[in-house]
């Protein structure tokens, strides 16, 4: 049932065949499933099937850990040094840097991506994560601790073992390389599911792991449908970590997994609601288009989509003016994704389409005013015109819920304090933005605002080496940074006597 699929591209942008393996990548192998079964692949942009790639289930999930726990207890672990761990994922990142475009044709395929952004931003974000970790792996570091001079106490830091990774379908080798590089540093060993929506380069990455020179166990890539490969993972006595980034729904159902379970240590990074706040004494030109890039980024499927824009009154009618110009050169550069000059593509799926569909139609339902979009974009594929609404009120669906699609409300406000009031009045907490020259006011609303992270005159703009992650219900823990090093790593206490007798 397994084997190798050939993509051949023949656009202006990439023109090349492009092979992956379709199984199930367990012990430096590829195998396939235990039961058969299998998933299908489509070309969000068309519609089209693209493959079909094999699906894991419990069993499969169960001896990829046991693959992983052998690796992490004889070749890997605490047995091979963090210079040999940053060697190895320089190594990593030196092939997946052979194989750029490929990989980023891949991505736009699989996500309808932009190829260029897939290029400038999701693999070249991939690559500087993995050579960032590679440099921490020997640079894990405890700590001496004074007691008295009759005991010599120091800590420090171990691996956890086997550590599940569920990654999402917005931005999968991102997502992978948030997860894998700061896992493997710390001398992890994994069992990795890629959404079934977007498993493509999640297989091509696969196919670099031995080529790199890990050893057989050490990372395991399943592909899997949630409910069934996700939920092993989740429940799996011998995982003792497990990192996820998707719906908060999906979140609890992790929790409530590993609290059943062996109480896995459990970091999420789930929904998120952000709002854009633009005060009066904004730079205009520059707020309307980073507002632009916050909410139709990724064709707004991004968890720190600045979806709720509050505009000072001052200065609203100006700013919508200026943020409708934009959103309608969005729309005109709306298509392909290996089409140069395209700005904007699909949604991921079918699914996704509707559902944001679905938020639309709320919206007007409600009695919101749509300025500009609400309506699919072409024929085929799953496009969706970038969308404004204004005339909104705060118990609006489209206000209270995350939508993840091209969609956002512009709404007026009058007072600081008034808009940090109803900029919190959300259960989510993963970002926020703040347009102000005001620096003294920008830092004091930056503070103010329940959010994880804060972007002040910029949207969006997340760095490798800053920490990332939510408030409320936005999420547990942090990823990227020295700080993902602390969510790998568990801290241990060593007491040795020197001089005390009984």
């Amino acid at each position: 049932m397994s084997g190798t699929y050939t993509h051949s591209f023949d656009t202006p942008a990439f023109k090349g065949d492009v092979t992956i393996n379709t199984g199930l990548f367990i012990n430096g192998q590829w195998v396939d499933p235990v039961e058969e079964s299998t998933i299908d692949v489509f070309n969000p942009a068309t519609g089209k099937l693209i493959t079909k790639v094999s699906a894991a289930g419990p069993k499969d999930v169960d001896l990829a850990v046991q693959a992983a726990q052998k690796a992490y207890k004889t070749t890997w672990g605490l047995h091979t040094p963090g210079t040999v761990r940053g060697k190895l994922l320089n190594k990593l990142a030196d092939l997946l840097e052979k194989n750029f475009d490929e990989f980023a044709a891949l991505e736009a395929l699989d996500t309808g991506k932009v190829f260029d952004k897939a290029k400038a931003i999701d693999i070249t974000g991939a690559l500087a994560v993995f050579r960032y970790y590679a440099g921490w792996a020997d640079k894990i570091q405890g700590k001496t601790i004074e007691t008295t001079e009759n005991k010599l106490a120091y800590t420090r830091r171990e691996p956890f073992g086997v550590c599940g990774q569920i990654i999402p379908w917005n931005f999968p080798m991102v997502m992978l390389s948030w997860k894998v590089g700061p896992a493997l540093a710390t001398g992890n060993t994994i069992v990795l599911k890629p959404s079934e929506l977007t498993p493509l380069t999640a297989l091509k990455f696969a196919s670099l792991i031995n080529e790199a020179g890990f050893p057989p166990g050490v990372v395991n890539i399943l592909n899997g449908y949630g409910p069934v490969a996700g939920q092993a993972i989740a429940e799996h006595p011998k995982i003792t970590k497990i990192a996820f980034t998707g719906s908060t729904l999906t979140g609890r159902k992790i929790m409530k997994a590993a609290a059943e379970t062996n109480l896995k240590v459990v970091t999420l990074e789930l929904g998120g609601k952000s709002p854009t706040i633009i005060f009066d004494d904004a730079d205009l030109e520059q707020a309307a288009k980073w507002a632009a890039a916050g909410i139709y980024f990724n064709m707004g499927q991004a968890c720190t989509a600045g979806s709720r824009i509050f505009v000072q009154e001052g200065i609203y009618d100006k700013f919508l003016e200026k943020f409708t110009g934009i959103t309608q050169y969005l729309t005109q550069k709306t298509g392909d994704p290996f089409t140069s000059g395209t700005e904007h593509g699909p949604q991921v799926s079918q699914l996704q389409f509707d559902r944001v569909m679905g938020y639309i139609e709320s919206g007007r339902s409600e009695g919101a005013k749509v300025l500009v979009g609400g309506e699919r974009h072409g024929e085929e594929g799953y496009f969706i015109k970038p969308t404004i609404f204004t005339d909104c009120k705060p118990e609006m669906k489209i206000i209270r819920e995350e939508i993840f699609g091209p969609v956002c409300a512009v709404m007026k406000f009058k007072t600081e304090e008034e808009v940090i009031e109803v900029a919190n009045d959300t259960t989510y907490g993963l970002g926020c933005n703040v347009f102000s020259l005001n620096i003294n006011r920008a830092i004091r609303v930056a503070h103010a605002l329940e959010a994880g992270s804060a972007w002040v005159n910029c949207a969006q703009a997340t760095e490798l080496q800053v920490p990332f992650g939510g408030y409320k219900q936005s999420g547990i823990g942090r990823e990227l940074g020295e700080y993902a090093i602390d969510t790998y790593t568990q801290v241990k206490a060593v007491h040795i006597n020197i001089g005390l007798n009984l």
